[in-house]
């Protein structure tokens, strides 16, 4: 009969039990416990009755103490099958995601498991189940995600050239200002409240279809806002319709709510109010137009969909009167959660540089 396994000395039984009362894992405690008897002179037949297995799993367990020590008695986990693809597979699958399909090959506009599945046979000659396939994508970081609207007019390089300059050009009008002038990041924007407000997601059993009041009537309003998502400050006016006269007494709103002494850079698209000859630009204030056609750039964008989400959607307004104190009520509030205003507009591109 071949001889017994020696067991490492460099570790007492009592240090194993110390551990054993350090550790929270019971199925570690346990092999511990199992091993301290050996070295406490018991047989390794006791040690397998102490702890309930065979005498072949306390071998493995004296290897395990042997190779690691007493972390090698923790427990580990099953490596599982292996991975249908391999590293440089899993990598022009990810380009493929990322690129999208062609319509006139492919015949999807965006891809689904299925079709994923049916080019990775084309490709590689694998064959592999939707499920699969959906774990070996979000173990690769995807997920299936809202497509953000873009517009079909924008050039592609204007975002990256924005980004990329954003810290001159505020260096620039930093540079125009007296020494030592604060500078806050302002972000503004317009949005059309009416009567034929839109219809948000709520919700509801499974294969029912909730329903929502609808209006077919033509009031409207427009809120001018602007946020500085540093300080967690919004100011904003409610108006009968957008125009020159209308941002001027914005911007007005805007420099009062600038702290003393310090001066604004007014972030906003390219609207034509916003550029006009008969603009009143207040002396605090400074404008600096975002690229044509790039609203996913404005924060503002993102707080009309938050206000219209909890506060102005699924209902019906009265009148001119009723649209402006619902306008009036949804921008207090948001102006009362200062956090709410950080959490929504801040950039890392922006605040960052």
């Amino acid at each position: 009969m071949a001889a017994a396994i020696g067991v490492r000395a460099d570790q007492t039984s009592e240090d194993l039990r110390r551990f054993a009362g350090r550790c929270g894992d019971p199925d570690q405690v346990r092999r511990l416990l199992a091993i301290a008897l050996i070295l406490d002179g018991g047989s390794r037949s006791d040690a397998a009755k102490f702890a309930g297995v065979t005498l072949q799993i306390v071998r493995d367990w004296v290897l395990r103490f042997n190779a690691d020590g007493p972390d090698g008695l923790a427990p580990r986990k099953a490596p599982g099958r292996a991975s249908i693809l391999n590293d440089q597979q899993r990598a022009r699958l990810a380009e493929v995601v990322e690129t999208g399909p062609v319509p006139a090959a492919h015949s999807v506009v965006r891809w689904r498991l299925a079709d994923l599945a049916q080019w990775v046979w084309d490709e590689f000659q694998l064959s592999v189940t939707r499920h699969t396939l959906s774990r070996e994508l979000r173990a690769m970081g995807y997920r299936k995600l809202s497509a953000r609207p873009r517009h079909r007019g924008q050039k592609g390089d204007d975002i990256a050239n924005l980004i990329k300059g954003f810290a001159a050009r505020l260096a620039q009008i930093r540079a125009s200002l007296p020494e030592g002038t604060p500078i806050e990041l302002w972000w503004q924007d317009e949005a059309r409240i009416g009567q034929q407000t839109k219809l948000t997601r709520r919700w509801a059993r499974r294969g029912t279809r909730p329903s929502a009041p609808r209006d077919q009537r033509r009031s409207s309003a427009w809120i001018f806002g602007a946020i500085c998502p540093a300080e967690g400050k919004a100011a904003g006016i409610v108006m009968p319709r957008c125009n020159s006269e209308a941002m001027s007494m914005h911007l007005e709103e805007v420099a009062f709510h600038v702290a003393p002494g310090a001066h604004a850079v007014v972030i906003l698209d390219q609207a034509g109010w916003h550029g006009s000859a008969k603009l009143v630009v207040p002396a605090n204030i400074t404008l600096l137009p975002l690229p044509p056609l790039c609203p996913e750039l404005n924060p503002v964008e993102n707080v009309w969909q938050f206000m219209r989400d909890n506060w102005l959607s699924n209902r019906i307004f009265k009148s001119y009167d009723d649209i402006v104190d619902h306008c009036c009520f949804a921008w207090n509030n948001l102006v009362s959660q200062p956090w709410r205003i950080m959490s929504i507009g801040m950039r890392q591109w922006a605040h960052g540089s």
